[in-house]
């Protein structure tokens, strides 16, 4: 019986020293199945709240730094992005454009119709260029105070935003009244993204502001 064991353990310690390569593979793939699994652990703690902040920020500063092109990476795909004068959203007045529109047009010095101002009743119509510097961003919004799913701003124009987007996140870029004005010259600046494909994209700017 000894003979036979020792002979079992000369012929598995041989196998063994046989195919060394197959002891190391083994172990590169465990480690590659750990590395992958902290990368998808890393991902999942990473809360929806976080990635909005993140994607406001650069669509805030892209604003801010005219930087349009920046503006057009994050237009959703499918839905495009539409642009809102006040908080009370008409789809069927509202100004839309697809990404590639937006990108097409953005360039130009084609006046569009955004919209009727509030009091004049007035149209205003002007290029995109013109409504993002002197309308979308008429504020400092980088400056702004932020929030996300929350409403910081509020007047008395109606605010339909949840019944339009019922699935969509937003974030409120908000800045409060001066004491000059009694407060009523605030201005906010909502961004709604709904998720495609695994990413946030823009589908609709908002502004709101004191109406009479």
């Amino acid at each position: 019986m000894r003979k036979i064991f020792v002979s079992i353990l000369i012929l598995s310690l041989f196998a063994c020293n046989k195919n060394p390569e197959k002891v190391i593979d083994n172990n590169i793939d465990s480690i590659k199945q750990v590395k992958e699994g902290d990368t998808i652990a890393i991902q999942n703690t990473v809360g929806k709240e976080v990635v909005l902040k993140q994607i406001n920020e650069e669509v805030v500063l892209a604003l801010k730094d005219r930087d349009y092109k920046k503006i057009a990476e994050f237009i959703h795909p499918e839905k495009g992005v539409r642009f809102s004068m006040y908080a009370f959203v008409e789809p069927k007045e509202d100004k839309l454009f697809s990404k590639a529109d937006f990108i097409k047009y953005q360039p130009t010095k084609t006046v569009f119709t955004w919209g009727t101002l509030d009091g004049s009743g007035d149209l205003y119509k002007s290029t995109i260029n013109d409504y993002l510097t002197k309308w979308v961003y008429s504020k400092d919004f980088v400056t702004g105070q932020v929030s996300f799913n929350k409403f910081l701003g509020g007047g008395n124009s109606l605010n339909n935003l949840k019944e339009i987007y019922p699935n969509a996140d937003f974030s409120e870029n908000y800045i409060k009244g001066s004491e000059a004005n009694a407060e009523m010259d605030w201005k906010t600046l909502r961004l709604v993204f709904e998720e495609f494909e695994g990413k946030y994209y823009l589908v609709a700017v908002i502004n709101d502001q004191w109406t009479i």
